[in-house]
C-alpha cells in the first residue's frame, strides 16, 4: 500500500517544466509497476499510459492527469517545498496525478470486469502542447477512448465540494503575436522611415475596446495585452518594428475563432494606414472544454447516488485548460473539485495541494468507471 501523501510530497519536489518531466514520468513508471497493468512510455513526449484491461468486451474509460509544473518561485518553507529555483507545482498537478496513482492502487485490488479503464499522465498542459502531443502519438491510436474524465482542484471553493456543468466547462484560449515591420529611419528624421508605434497603439486601444468582460455578456471574451516590444534602446533611431502580444478568451472556440478575425482586421487596418507589413503567429492555444451530456449525466448519477458534495455551475471557468482537446475529440467530461475557501488561488507562489483531495478524488473516479463498466 502506498503512502499517498507522502507520494505527492516527492511530486511536489521534483516540479519540472512542461515538456521536461522526465524525473516525473520516471516515478509515475516506477509506481505503476507494482499493479497489474500494461504500461505505455514515453507517449505524447514524457507521458505514461497505464492500461488495466479485463480482455473482455467493453467500453474504454479513461481518466486524465497532467505532469508539469510551472516557472514560478516557491515561498513556502515547508518540507516539502521545490528542490528546483523558479519552478514549482503552483497548479496542483502533483495532487491530480496522485490521485490517477491512488486510483491504479484501488484498480490492481478492484479491475474491470469488462472493457478496461486507462490511465493517463499527460505532459505539457501548461503551455497547452501536451494532448496535442499525446492524439498525435501513433501509439495513441490503439487507446482511443469512448469516455474520458478529469477533474482540476479549485481554491475559493468547500473543500471536497464538486462542481461540475454541462456544455462548455473552461473557456477557448489563444495567444496572439502582431508582428509589424516598418523601416528604420534617423529619430531627428523619422518621416523618412515608417515606425510601428502609432499603430501599436491602435491595434491595442481598439483590440480592448473588443472585450465583453462580463460573465453575463452573450458575447463573453477577454482581450488581455500580455507584452510588447518596440525598437531598442538606440535613442539616434526611429524603430522599425514592434509586436504587440495579445491573450483571448471566450466561452467557445465559435466564438473565439470570430475575435481572432477581428483582431487581425484591426491590425491589417492600421498597418496599412502607416505603410506597415503585418504577419501573425499564434500560441498556447488551448480548445474549450465542450463537455459531452452523456459524460455528465454519468457523473451528475455518480455524485448524487454516491452522496458527493456537489454543485453545478452557472457559467464556465474562464482559464483555459488543454484537457479540451480531448473532449472535443471523445465523450469526455472536465469537472472540479474544491481545494477550500481559504486555500491561495492557483499559480499564488504559496498555493500547495491539499492532500485531503487524494482519495477522494480518486474515490469518485473509481466510482465513475465503475458506473460505465459495471
Amino acid at each position: 500500500m502506498q503512502n499517498f501523501t507522502q507520494l505527492r510530497k516527492e511530486f511536489h519536489q521534483i516540479a519540472e517544466l512542461s515538456g521536461k518531466e522526465f524525473q516525473t514520468s520516471q516515478k509515475v513508471r516506477e509506481v505503476l509497476e507494482d499493479y497489474n497493468c500494461e504500461i505505455v512510455s514515453p507517449i505524447g513526449s514524457t507521458g505514461v499510459l497505464a492500461i488495466f484491461d479485463s480482455c473482455k468486451e467493453g467500453e474504454t474509460v479513461t481518466f486524465r492527469a497532467e505532469l508539469d509544473a510551472l516557472p514560478i518561485q516557491e515561498i513556502n518553507t515547508f518540507e516539502h517545498k521545490s528542490a528546483t529555483d523558479g519552478v514549482s507545482h503552483k497548479c496542483g498537478h502533483d495532487g491530480h496525478l496522485t490521485s490517477l496513482l491512488n486510483l491504479a492502487e484501488k484498480l490492481n485490488q478492484n479491475p474491470p470486469t469488462n472493457g478496461r479503464v486507462i490511465l493517463l499522465f499527460q505532459s505539457a498542459e501548461e503551455n497547452g502542447e501536451g494532448a496535442l502531443a499525446m492524439l498525435r502519438d501513433e501509439q495513441f491510436k490503439n487507446y482511443h477512448p469512448d469516455y474520458i474524465f478529469a477533474y482540476h482542484n479549485l481554491p475559493g471553493y468547500p473543500i471536497k465540494e464538486v462542481v461540475y456543468k454541462y456544455d462548455s466547462f473552461t473557456a477557448a484560449v489563444v495567444s496572439i503575436i502582431i508582428k509589424l515591420n516598418g523601416r528604420t529611419a534617423h529619430a531627428a528624421e523619422p518621416e523618412h522611415g515608417e515606425n510601428p508605434a502609432k499603430a501599436m497603439a491602435h491595434i491595442m486601444l481598439r483590440s480592448l475596446e473588443q472585450a465583453h468582460n462580463d460573465i453575463n455578456h452573450p458575447e463573453f471574451s477577454v482581450v488581455t495585452p500580455v507584452y510588447e516590444t518596440l525598437g531598442a534602446q538606440d535613442y539616434g533611431i526611429s524603430a522599425g518594428y514592434g509586436e504587440v502580444h495579445l491573450t483571448l478568451r471566450c466561452w467557445t472556440q465559435k466564438a473565439l475563432d470570430v475575435l481572432i478575425q477581428e483582431i487581425e482586421n484591426i491590425a491589417k487596418e492600421e498597418a496599412n494606414k502607416e505603410k506597415l507589413e503585418v504577419s501573425f503567429e499564434y500560441t498556447q492555444a488551448f480548445q474549450s472544454n465542450e463537455n459531452n451530456e452523456q459524460a455528465v449525466s454519468i457523473l451528475e448519477e455518480v455524485l448524487k447516488e454516491k452522496h458527493y458534495e456537489n454543485q453545478k455551475r452557472a457559467y464556465p471557468f474562464k482559464w483555459g485548460e488543454d484537457f479540451g482537446l480531448f473532449t472535443q475529440n471523445f465523450k469526455g467530461a472536465m469537472f472540479g473539485i474544491g481545494s477550500g475557501e481559504n486555500c491561495p488561488a492557483l499559480h499564488n507562489p504559496d498555493y500547495d495541494f491539499p492532500d485531503e483531495l487524494l482519495d477522494y478524488a480518486s474515490d469518485l473516479f473509481f466510482d465513475i468507471q465503475k458506473s460505465i463498466l459495471g
